[in-house]
């Protein structure tokens, strides 16, 4: 590929209005010259240093791993997989989005010693504010289940801190589509600079994403500053062709996503991915059973860490899945990609 560096990423994505906002540069670049500044701003900001552009060192990892830079392309709806299984955790996973298989799958994982460390978003119990985390237990890793994607977050920016930092090497990574494209892209990679990361990864989970929202803007605009509902109020949030806000009451309150288009990062308007089509397994709520969690399971390796789950114990599967349901949601998001 032709030598760019991050200049080139500024303005052909951050410039274009086309950033996902996913991490992957700052958790990248080696001079640690990227990062997100305060204010949920739509792209990264830079120091102005860059090995290759002030120094001549052969780099350009940010541009490399961007999901971003051919533009808005097209992605098939499902992508390739090996089979579509309905599964659920047997073990009790309290903040579950649906069947809680993800979070069954990597307990195993780490139990069975087959990663170290997963790479997900985590949140303040009080805040709900979300952050990049690095989680190494099975007890944290089930106390964090739950709905954190729904939140705009740069979460591959602890792809760094598990890999370079802690120097992890067996690491999984559970991400929204285009976070999950940026991961694939560093698997790929022949690219020294991102050998680190090639090797450490040994499992990307992708979940089915319609959108995510900036915090800011949705929890202290709208929930809070509109609707009157304080975060710690919040026992969950789901996206189902609206907002559905439940709280700890019991109310649920629920607003059409066309009242949120102000709180969706314009990056992510321009997404054409619903089923994280990079990952070794897709994952998500809907086609499923209800208390099941779909699975698309992509490669080899996937399914290594599912049938590994299921001889374990930990996870059960069953029931039919209505791949017609997930269909509708990625040609949804496809064709709002091509209006924005």
């Amino acid at each position: 590929m032709a030598e760019k560096s991050y200049r080139d990423l500024k303005t052909e994505v951050w410039d274009a209005g086309l950033c996902a906002r996913c991490g992957a540069c700052v958790a990248v670049c080696p001079a640690d010259a990227l990062s997100f500044s305060p204010g949920s701003p739509d792209h990264p900001s830079s120091s102005g240093y860059c090995k290759m552009e002030n120094d001549g060192v052969l780099c350009g990892a940010c541009y490399r791993v961007c999901p971003r830079v051919a533009g808005a392309v097209p992605s098939p709806l499902l992508g390739e997989y090996l089979s579509a299984i309905a599964a659920k955790a047997i073990f009790s996973v309290p903040g579950k989005q649906s069947g809680g298989a993800v979070t069954a799958i990597l307990a195993h994982a780490l139990d069975a010693g087959l990663i170290d460390a997963v790479v997900t978003v985590s949140e303040d119990r009080w805040t709900k504010k979300p952050s990049s985390a690095v989680i190494t237990r099975r007890e944290a890793l089930v106390a964090q289940a739950g709905s954190r994607y729904n939140w705009w977050v740069p979460m591959l920016t602890a792809l760094k801190e598990a890999v370079v930092v802690r120097k992890y090497r067996r690491v999984a990574v559970v991400a929204v589509p285009c976070a999950a494209e940026a991961v694939a892209r560093m698997r790929e990679s022949d690219f020294d600079l991102l050998a680190p990361y090639r090797k450490a990864v040994r499992l990307l989970v992708g979940l089915f994403c319609t959108e995510s929202f900036d915090y800011g803007r949705l929890m202290e605009g709208k929930i809070r500053g509109e609707l009157g509902i304080d975060p710690w109020e919040i026992a969950r949030l789901d996206v189902k062709g609206k907002l559905e806000v439940t709280t700890t009451d019991g109310r649920i309150v629920a607003i059409p996503l066309k009242e949120l288009e102000t709180c969706i990062p314009a990056g992510c308007r321009r997404c054409t991915d619903f089923a994280a089509v990079a990952a070794d397994i897709s994952a998500g709520a809907v086609g499923s059973p209800q208390g099941y969690t779909t699975l698309l399971v992509r490669t080899p390796v996937g399914l290594g860490f599912v049938e590994g789950a299921r001889a374990a114990g930990l996870l059960e599967v069953g029931g039919e899945v209505d791949l017609a349901k997930v269909e509708v949601l990625a040609e949804k998001k496809l064709a709002r990609s091509r209006q924005d």
